[in-house]
Formats: structure tokens, C-alpha cells, sequence
């Protein structure tokens, strides 16, 4: 039998909530499991994710190396999705109130910083996949785009023409934001139908001009010894863990309306692992047959694209990519680094504020470069946030099931002198197990990006770096709950079934 939490005898503070934080109440809970599934099918059909597959074929994979690879990281990021899914899907609160249980009232906006610049990142990513598709159309019939005059320093490595596609591209999804989210529902059923044609249509040229599956899949690894391939292999798969890291984390942003813990779990399970598995074997596919085809593999499928004769055909599928990528731009990297950023002053920052900021930080964080070359996309970009994100998900874990046993005193997430204020609103010992998680990858990501000579460490402490999610996950855990032992938590009454009638309005 659903219970509902009564409302507290004082207000919440009007600094700690807004419409966007707000529980969602019972009645508005109506996701089932079909929408997660779709949810996750609709992320998991993306350029990045072909890329993602692509990269390990050009990184040395084979066919099945990298489909397993991209398998088991999926199945193993399932598992941080669904247990922090279960907050959101019994209280109604989004990532960044969530936080606040372990980290403070306060210091929930520290791990949710960390995740809103990350989101930055990815929305500077398909940002600028989506005006290199624009690019690559508009140079067919306007030549001169190609060869426009240099007007960036030599060190960004940016051209000018794509520099001008990817500046149009972002003031298009700087314009739906001003519009709002439900501007963006039809472009995602578009997506939906057009980018599984647009794939199987990919695979099918590729079978075709590749004389045939056989010569493509048997194209063998490039790896010369199993050493090699271990080495590539694990930072690889921390990679294909690291890739939805920022999801695990601010899942509870979409279990929120989740009619059940049932259509959270089910859903995500159907979604996410298979889907993504099956499209990048579309990637793999593809970019093994580049290589038969044109002697070199071609990892970016945009790219790829350009090299189709028809003007007519290219117009069309780079337009095509452009559309969705806009609407998994504004659905997945959009809503939750505005929600993130809204925790900060939820009174002054509103959705679309939150919007504006994401696309300036997505810009500055110099996207092109994060995706220049496969080395770079997953041992900077997907390796190095991870070692952020693994601690974070490692503490609100360890915290939600192991020290509070699954049960929160929601109206206490709203004040400023509840259970959940510890020092100021800062949880220090969250805060000192977040640390000891991020410390140990430091050395190895110095040195991957070059700030760091090799050899000026110990090489162990060095690949400690290629399991930066595990390390830093574990690490933080353990600490949290080492240092959290000691300290008695309140008796906390409530049942664990789903609560949320707690209306913005009462402010």
C-alpha cells in the first residue's frame, strides 16, 4: 500500500528547491517500462556510439574484441544505473537532491558541478558532430568553405569553415532551448524511425562494397601480442563503462516517474546492453570495411559520409544526422547539467539559464580536439571523466544502502538544519572519500595528456589510470564507509514505498 510523507511543519527552503527539484508526486509518476527501454534505445542510437565501436577497430580490435568489450562495459554500468535508480523511483527526486543525502545540502553541488561540465563536454561533442555534418553537406555545393582563410590560432586546430557550420549548428540548439524541451518531441520520433533505417542502410553498403560480411569480419586485430591487446583492452572497457558514467549517476533525473521500481529496472535492462551492443556492431562492421574499401579505416561515420559521390545522398543523410543529433543533444545533455546547475541558486537559475550555461562551457571545453582521434576520445575524454564520476556513484552507493538502508526523511533534503546539514550543509567526510577516489588516477591522467613526463612516476601508479572507474568507485566506497562508521544516523521511520506528495507551492 502506497504511504504518503507528510509535509514538514516548516516550509522547504526556497534555496533548496524550485518545480525542477521538487519531489514528483504519486499521480505524475506514469513512466512503464516500454518508455525506459525506448528511452534507452533512442540514447543508445547516437553518432558517439558508432565512434565508440569504431574507435576500437581503429585502435587495433577486431570484430569481436570490440563487440565484447563494448558488451561487458554496458552490462557492468547497468549495474550503478539500477541502484541509483531506485531513489529516484521511490522518493521522486532528481540526481542533484539525491546528492544531499551523502555529500550535504551544500556539498551536493560539488558532485553535481563535477557532472553538469561533463554533460558540457558531451553536448560541445555532438554539438560539433552535428555542424561537421552540416560542414561536409554545405562544402559540396559552396567549394569554398574548404579552403577559407585561417582565422584561429594554429593551436586550437580548427578551420575556419567547420568552425563556421559548428557556431550555426550551436546557436540551433541554443534557439530550442529559449523554445523549451517540447520543442523537441518531433525530432525525437524522427530520430526514432530515421537513424535505425540510416544505420541497417550503412551495414547494407558496407556488406555490399566490402565484397561481402566474410572478408570484412575476418579482418584481423592489429595487436602483435596478448601483452598489446591487454593493454589496450582494459583502459578500453573502462572507456566503455566511463561512456555512460555521468548517466549512472543522475539517473534518478528520469526514475523519478517511474510507475513502479519494476519498469525502471526491466526497462533499463532491456535498453541499454543489447541495443548498444547490436548498433555498434553496425559501427564495427562499417569501419572494418572502410578498410577493404578505401585502404584505410574511417572511424568518424560523418566523415565517411563525405566520401559518398552523389552530392544529392550526402545532403541528405548529413542533414539527417544533424537533426537527430540535435535531439539527443537536447535530451540527454541538456536537462540534467540544467537541473544541475538550477541546484545552485534555484531561485536566480531557471532551465533555460541552465541551458545558455551548458552551451557556453560546451564550446570552451574545445570539443573537435576530444574527437580528433580515437586515443583521444576514449583515454582523455570517456577514461579521464570516469576517474571523476566512479567516486561520486562509489559514495552515494555505499550511502544509500549500506548507512541509510534505503531510507530518507524527504522533507529533511529541503532544509537548510535537517539530518542531512551536517557541517554547514557540507558532508567532510564525503567530501575526503571523494578525494582519496580521484587521487590515485591523477598521476596516470597527467601523463596521458602530457603534463606529466613518463617515467617521472611509478609506472604501476601510472596504469592504475587504464581502471580509473573501478579504482576510483571502490576507493571512495570503502573510505566513506570506513569514515561514516562511527557516526550514529537518526532513525528514519518512513517505508520504502514510493513517497512524493510534497508540493513546490507550500514555499
Amino acid at each position: 500500500m502506497e504511504t504518503t510523507q507528510q509535509l514538514p511543519k516548516s516550509p522547504p527552503a526556497p534555496g533548496l528547491t524550485s518545480e525542477d527539484l521538487a519531489p514528483v508526486a504519486l499521480g505524475e509518476r506514469t513512466w512503464n517500462t516500454w518508455n525506459y527501454a525506448a528511452l534507452w534505445i533512442s540514447m543508445s542510437l547516437c553518432i558517439p556510439t558508432y565512434m565508440l565501436a569504431s574507435s576500437l577497430i581503429e585502435g587495433g580490435m577486431n570484430w569481436w574484441q570490440a563487440i565484447l568489450t563494448i558488451f561487458l562495459g554496458n552490462s557492468i554500468v547497468l549495474a550503478p544505473m539500477i541502484l541509483n535508480g531506485r531513489a529516484g523511483a521511490t522518493y521522486g527526486i532528481p540526481f542533484p537532491v539525491f546528492a544531499r543525502v551523502s555529500f550535504g545540502v551544500r556539498g551536493a553541488n560539488i558532485p553535481a558541478m563535477l557532472r553538469a561540465i561533463i554533460a558540457c563536454g558531451w553536448f560541445g561533442i555532438q554539438t560539433w558532430i552535428g555542424g561537421y555534418a552540416l560542414y561536409q553537406m554545405a562544402k559540396l555545393w559552396v567549394p569554398a568553405l574548404a579552403t577559407l582563410q585561417a582565422v584561429f590560432p594554429a593551436s586550437w586546430s580548427l578551420e575556419t569553415g567547420p568552425a563556421l557550420l559548428f557556431l550555426l549548428f550551436w546557436l540551433l540548439n541554443m534557439v530550442v532551448v529559449h523554445r523549451g524541451v517540447d520543442s523537441i518531441r518531433k525530432l525525437l520520433v524522427f530520430k526514432a524511425f530515421f537513424l535505425p533505417f540510416a544505420a541497417l542502410a550503412l551495414l547494407f553498403w558496407a556488406i555490399q562494397a566490402g565484397n561481402g560480411l566474410g572478408p570484412i569480419l575476418a579482418q584481423p586485430s592489429k595487436f602483435s601480442s596478448s601483452a598489446e591487446f591487454w593493454a589496450f583492452f582494459f583502459p578500453s572497457l573502462t572507456g566503455m563503462v566511463g561512456f555512460w558514467a555521468t548517466l549512472s549517476l543522475n539517473i534518478p533525473d528520469f526514475t523519478r516517474y517511474a510507475k513502479s521500481q519494476r519498469a525502471q529496472v526491466v526497462g533499463q535492462a532491456l535498453g541499454l546492453p543489447l541495443p548498444m551492443t547490436l548498433f555498434a556492431f553496425i559501427g564495427v562492421v562499417v569501419t572494418s570495411a572502410t578498410f577493404i574499401i578505401y585502404g584505410q579505416t574511417i572511424w568518424d561515420p560523418v566523415v565517411l559520409a563525405g566520401r559518398f559521390e552523389s552530392k544529392l545522398l550526402v545532403s541528405i543523410a548529413m542533414v539527417a544526422v544533424a537533426l537527430s543529433t540535435l535531439a539527443t543533444n537536447i535530451a540527454a545533455n541538456i536537462v540534467s547539467p540544467a537541473n544541475d546547475f538550477a541546484n545552485l541558486s534555484p531561485a536566480r537559475i531557471s532551465f533555460k539559464t541552465g541551458g545558455y550555461i551548458t552551451g557556453i562551457i560546451g564550446i570552451l571545453i574545445f570539443p573537435w580536439k576530444l574527437i580528433a582521434d580515437p586515443s583521444g576520445y576514449i583515454f582523455t575524454w570517456l577514461v579521464g571523466y570516469s576517474a571523476l564520476l566512479g567516486p561520486i556513484g562509489g559514495i552515494m552507493i555505499a550511502d544509500y544502502y549500506f548507512i541509510r538502508k534505503q531510507l530518507l526523511h524527504l522533507p529533511d533534503l529541503y532544509q537548510y538544519d535537517g539530518r542531512y546539514a551536517y557541517q554547514s550543509g557540507f558532508n567532510v567526510k564525503a567530501l575526503l572519500a571523494l578525494l582519496g577516489g580521484i587521487l590515485p588516477n591523477i598521476p596516470g591522467f597527467l601523463t596521458i595528456i602530457g603534463l606529466l613526463p613518463k617515467g617521472a612516476v611509478w609506472p604501476w601508479l601510472v596504469a592504475v589510470y587504464d581502471y580509473a572507474w573501478f579504482v576510483g568507485f571502490f576507493i571512495s566506497a570503502g573510505s566513506y564507509l570506513l569514515l561514516m562508521s562511527g557516526q550514529k544516523q537518526p532513525v528514519v521511520q518512513a517505508p520504502t514505498q514510493p513517497q512524493g506528495e510534497f508540493q513546490v507551492s507550500s514555499i
